[in-house]
């Protein structure tokens, strides 16, 4: 990180809380959902969905735009609104890797959560059954028990990765259960390997943050292991995604490829100290390119599947 009056000191942190100041409340909306994240949820609800037994129809179409937008304003604009003061101390804040909102506009940012999903919820509910409910229901308490006061899991460490892992799989199992699918053995594999993955995700993109976090008073999973443990601790997570694609019938175990490109990016970070942990922001970026690759060659497989009817 520069130093004081450098490219990430006060002075420019402060001009960043300025010009947040200035921005039109929908701009700041849009930025607060992280719209290059929106199809990190869409994708997996509309994949199981499609591939388990649902159709083309109006509960696929409402649930994708659902996790597309709605879904992702309320997982980052209540982050972003309860991080307020240490975003403030993050260089990364206030673009596409998270908005630096205005305080005068958390209240209005907090109601358009509202607004948004509520009746997103009602309809889904109505095509839905208990199970369904159950499961929308637990996605949506993740979301806002990761971090609205009282809850913050996550300043919890460990259950900081595993909540925000939950962010990314439980529309998929959400998308499996509207469908009526009954969870099988194989698809149970797959959720869980998505599941370490997410985990693996979350506690690599926390070591960027280990700094600002600390300067902040914020717990992680970074912050109690240091850089350089919390990367291995992420690459022992996706290895093991990987090696649980393998015992998934094929082909599945073509899907334990997707972990090698995640465990490159993270290799050269092994050795990183606390005090140089924002330079594996560099990986971080290397890593939203690779979630791109990575869904494609995953769509390739799930298409593949589905044709042969595995």
């Amino acid at each position: 990180m520069s130093g004081p009056n450098g490219p990430s000191g006060p002075s420019v942190r402060r001009a960043t809380a300025t010009a947040a100041a200035r921005r039109p409340l929908g701009t700041a909306l849009l930025l607060a959902s992280r719209p290059v994240s929106w199809i990190n949820t869409a994708y997996p609800f509309a994949a199981a969905y499609l591939l388990t037994g649902g159709h083309v129809d109006a509960a696929l179409v409402v649930g994708t735009l659902f996790f597309l937008v709605p879904y992702n304003l309320a997982m980052y604009g209540i982050n972003d609104v309860f991080d307020h003061a240490s975003d403030l101390l993050n260089p990364r804040k206030g673009g596409a890797e998270g908005a630096l909102l205005a305080p005068d506009q958390h209240r209005a940012v907090l109601v358009a959560v509202v607004v948004a999903v509520v009746p997103f919820v009602v309809v889904l509910v109505a095509m839905g059954d208990p199970v369904s409910w159950l499961v929308l229901g637990l996605s949506l308490c993740a979301v806002v028990a990761y971090s609205a006061p009282g809850l913050r899991l996550k300043e919890v460490p460990f259950l900081d990765s595993a909540t925000s892992s939950a962010h990314f799989t439980t529309p998929a199992l959400y998308g499996a259960v509207l469908a009526g699918q009954a969870i099988s053995p194989a698809l149970a594999l797959v959720l869980v390997a998505f599941f370490l993955w997410g985990m693996a995700s979350h506690a690599f993109g926390a070591v960027q943050d280990v700094v600002p976090d600390r300067a902040g008073g914020l717990s992680s999973v970074a912050t109690v292991l240091g850089a350089r443990w919390t990367v291995r601790l992420a690459m022992l997570l996706w290895a093991a995604a990987g090696l649980l694609m393998l015992a998934v019938p094929w082909p599945g175990p073509l899907g334990a490829l997707i972990a090698v490109p995640y465990l490159v990016t993270a290799l050269p970070y092994v050795t990183v100290a606390d005090a140089d942990s924002p330079r594996t922001n560099r990986g971080w970026k290397h890593f939203l390119v690779i979630n791109y690759a990575c869904g494609f060659v995953a769509t390739m497989i799930l298409i593949h599947a589905a044709r042969t009817g595995v």
